[in-house]
């Protein structure tokens, strides 16, 4: 089970009237807001109790950050264009939270189990479906997780691809089931096909339910086509958004690889095998290559690589959240800079990135020019 959490004025609206009123430049509120945020992630390391209290904060912290918001898709939720995930540490979340992040991604499998909560919430989870009974599985997940959490709904309901032996239907009416008992708002796909959110979206018209808003998928320099290509065109269709992970393709693109795999690297690591022989095969050292070449185009631009590769992942204003996974406070800060590298990300430099990469994938834009 995977949990994702933003702060938003969408939450915001649907309490009483009296909570949205509230001063978007109060220093007391974005006070009061980020103490109640360190009280609770602290309390919530213990399972501690948790009271919904609604806070409007309008964004006003990404007007001095830099941080840019973004709608999910076509929905009316408003997410900050960098995400925090893998990580529940009170000290990145904070670092996070304060420079304008408001949307936090979360698992069980990343934490142990613990789960980091404060005001003004919008929570979304990830759930796997296969086997038989998987509606009741489902409902009991979803239960569970809004129990553990002691909340009353969530916001967003993304549900892991499917197997071949799951009927669309069944998926499309447990989510639409969900978000009518008033659980969830809307609900997204995670690493689906273009073809199976399409499916979806015609099965939920065709039963008058309700289609997914977003698409979680892997984006980065060296993966392209799907969020370049094929979830550009579901959004003008059907409006699909995208919210992407691993731009820094798992390590890869920070540079640590260049002589070798470090002893003290994910990539050393016994579960983590099949990294390594990604980094180490014919096409590992191409990418390597690649990047000796785009740090130049770093350096000029007076920032880092992983810095140049986030940035580059922003500039697709198809992408309304970019998700970070790190484990320690100065990779947080680093990845965070992102945000100042985008405003240099010109049509040239990013021409320059695709001639040294090679990959750009062809839309139908590029076949009628």
């Amino acid at each position: 089970m995977q949990v994702s959490i933003a702060c938003t004025d969408h939450n915001l609206k649907r309490g009483n009237g009296d909570h949205s009123k509230q001063s978007a430049t109060s220093p007391n509120v974005v006070n009061q807001a980020r103490a109640k945020f360190r009280t609770v992630a602290i309390i919530a390391r213990s399972f501690g109790s948790f009271t919904p209290r609604h806070i409007s904060l309008k964004e006003s912290t990404g007007k001095h950050t830099g941080m840019k918001y973004r709608n999910l898709g076509k929905s009316g939720l408003r997410v900050s264009c960098l995400g925090l995930g893998e990580s529940v540490a009170e000290q990145l979340m904070t670092i996070a939270y304060e420079s304008g992040v408001n949307l936090f991604d979360t698992a069980e499998v990343y934490a142990g189990g613990r789960w980091v909560l404060r005001s003004s919430l919008v929570i979304t989870t990830k759930l796997y479906w296969g086997g038989n009974f998987i509606f009741f599985i489902y409902l009991s997940g979803l239960k569970g997780s809004l129990q553990r959490m002691q909340m009353e709904y969530v916001d967003v309901v993304f549900a892991n691809r499917p197997d071949s032996n799951t009927p669309m239907e069944e998926i499309v009416r447990a989510m639409t089931y969900v978000i009518n008992q008033g659980m969830a708002m809307y609900w997204g796909t995670s690493r689906w096909t273009a073809m199976e959110i399409m499916e979806a979206y015609s099965v939920a018209r065709q039963f008058n339910l309700i289609p997914p808003v977003c698409e979680q998928a892997e984006y980065h320099l060296f993966q392209r086509e799907k969020v370049e290509v094929q979830l550009p065109e579901l959004y003008h269709k059907i409006g699909v958004g995208a919210m992407t992970w691993s731009p820094l393709a798992c390590g890869i693109i920070t540079g640590k690889y260049e002589n070798g795999i470090p002893e003290s690297s994910r990539a050393s690591m016994k579960s983590y095998q099949w990294l390594k022989e990604k980094i180490v095969s014919e096409d590992g050292r191409k990418q390597q290559a690649k990047l000796k070449e785009l740090n130049h185009i770093a350096e000029k631009l007076g920032c880092t690589l992983p810095q140049l590769a986030v940035a580059w992942c922003l500039r697709n204003e198809g992408v309304s959240s970019v998700l970070l996974g790190t484990s320690n406070p100065e990779q947080l800060t680093e990845n965070l800079g992102a945000i100042q590298v985008l405003p240099k990300m010109t049509s040239h430099i990013v021409s320059d990135i695709d001639h040294i990469l090679g990959n750009r994938p062809y839309t139908k834009k590029d076949y009628r020019s």
